[in-house]
């Protein structure tokens, strides 16, 4: 017989599982290079790319809506290890009726190799995106740079301008289904997805991972955290000129921001770079 204990730790695995992750593309611990995904959607408001993405979620797919270069709007879903598993997720929503004609993305030509992990202890507990004394979490120590990485301009440069089409976008990852303060680190994780790049979904853990880079040698797609009392809560995607694009707040816009700005300066904990 099941013990009462037992069902609530079944419970909570289950809705943590619901919240972490997804049937339709196999979960990310750190930094990977994404596989095949679908991309579905011409939307000339941003609403509609929205509300899709939202169903999507709903259904346990992590989905990202963003605006391409000829100003609609479209969503991409899914990590896949071959075309014929995007096909077959793909068709089986349209089947349902969710979705109409679809694309096929494969995954970036060029062979990333991700930067090492920056050192830190994985058992220290990590504060999440939540405003800073509200978790009852230990600080994130400083973790100082080890040696200087080599960067890849190409794509730092395609995260950068990634992120300045999403400016002015009143962005909702996920609607109602994902929980206040995590709209700046699923905007970031939906850049580098949109780049080819799987990197984890909330600032702390992000900030656990790439490697650590001084202020000063900051280049485009490099990530740039904040907090309070050593405490992540909040990350942006460097643009270069001291600038960088972030999602302030729940369904607030895109905005691009200045480092050099008092109050952000204040709440700078440091830099991390991926590829």
């Amino acid at each position: 017989m099941v013990t009462k204990q037992m069902k609530k730790w079944v419970i909570g695995a289950v809705a943590f599982a619901v919240i972490s992750g997804s049937v339709w593309a196999e979960p990310v611990a750190e930094i990977s290079k994404l596989g095949y995904s679908v991309q579905v959607g011409a939307f000339s408001k941003v609403d509609n790319a929205e509300r899709l993405a939202s169903k999507l979620q709903d259904k346990g797919i992590e989905a990202y809506y963003f605006k391409k270069e000829n100003n609609v709007f479209a969503v991409r879903f899914g990590n896949y290890a071959t075309r014929k598993e995007a096909k077959i997720a793909a068709k089986e929503l349209t089947l349902s009726k969710l979705v109409d004609s679809y694309y096929i993305a494969s995954p970036i030509t060029k062979n990333i190799q991700p930067l090492t992990p920056a050192e830190s202890d994985p058992a220290d507990p990590v504060a999440l995106d939540h405003p800073a004394g509200t978790t009852g979490v230990p600080p994130v120590a400083p973790i100082k740079p080890t040696k200087k990485p080599k960067h890849d301009i190409e794509m730092g440069d395609i995260a950068a301008r990634t992120a300045e089409r999403f400016v002015g976008i009143p962005y909702k990852w996920g609607g109602n289904t994902v929980v206040e303060g995590l709209d700046c680190s699923a905007f970031v994780k939906s850049v580098y997805y949109l780049c080819g790049i799987n990197i984890p979904r909330t600032s702390a853990e992000q900030f656990k991972v790439g490697q650590p880079i001084p202020q000063e040698e900051l280049v485009d797609g490099d990530l740039v955290f904040f907090g309070h009392n050593n405490q992540v809560s909040h990350v942006g995607i460097y643009i270069g000129q001291g600038k960088f694009v972030h999602a302030p707040k729940r369904n607030d816009e895109i905005k691009v921001a200045e480092l050099a700005h008092p109050g952000t300066t204040k709440k700078y904990l440091g830099a991390r770079r991926y590829f």
